[in-house]
């Protein structure tokens, strides 16, 4: 999968160099909100909890179209990918919010369908990213000692347990606005779903495996040169 990420984002480079009247770049910007799912394999701990949570998203595309209808875009995505852990009463009980900066570089086929000025789209491909920082904050109640505290503190990595790089699959759908010669604007909704781990398997008896889901609902607007 890394070998096919790495093809397309030759592929995105070299481009320029292909041969056809119809070709085009276009830059542009966007932005919006994400939202998360965090799939976790909870085993018998079924009194926990991972509810997905909104954040935000912003970043840079660049698109090189071959034709009207088909085209390879990259980007550079901040995104957050956050999710709430509760646990119930069984034990010491705990709410807590995390908040998931995430750096995620986007590589895709677009095709589009539709008229001069309003056309549909659709992308997929594959993504690299980084986990960048983390927070967590909330509250613990020890049923032992019957008291509870706040918490509000920058997530430390380890090298042992988490896994900081990501990978995986992504698409997308959208429509677009041709409102100048030069200038259009977007909206769309897109995916981004990883096959990597966000945890390492670092216990040999319980493998604790855990994955993003975003979702990212953004709207942007190019530049047609």
């Amino acid at each position: 999968m890394r070998q096919k990420f790495l093809f397309l984002v030759a592929l995105m480079l070299l481009s320029p160099l292909a041969i056809t009247t119809q070709a085009q770049w276009r830059l542009g910007v966007n932005g919006g909100a994400t939202w998360n799912h965090y799939s976790v394999d909870k085993q018998y701990a079924t009194d926990y909890r991972f509810d997905e949570q909104w954040g935000g998203t912003a970043g840079l595309t660049a698109q090189y179209n071959f034709f009207d209808w088909l085209g390879l875009r990259a980007g550079a995505f901040f995104a957050q990918r956050n999710y709430r852990h509760t646990r119930g009463a069984y034990a010491d009980r705990l709410d807590m919010c995390y908040v998931n900066n995430y750096l995620l570089f986007p590589v895709t086929v677009n095709f589009s369908f539709g008229g001069q000025k309003v056309r549909g789209f659709v992308d997929l491909g594959v993504y690299g990213g980084a986990w960048l920082t983390g927070k967590r904050s909330g509250q613990e109640y020890s049923s032992i000692s019957g008291t509870g505290h706040n918490i509000s503190e920058q997530i430390v990595f380890s090298n042992l347990k988490d896994q900081r790089g990501d990978f995986g699959y992504t698409g997308g759908l959208g429509i677009e606005y041709k409102f100048h010669p030069h200038w259009l604007a977007q909206i769309e909704a897109v995916c981004y779903y990883s096959v990597i781990s966000a945890t390492k398997p670092y216990m040999d008896h319980q493998k604790d495996y855990r994955y993003h889901t975003t979702i990212g609902l953004q709207a942007g607007i190019s530049y047609i040169f």
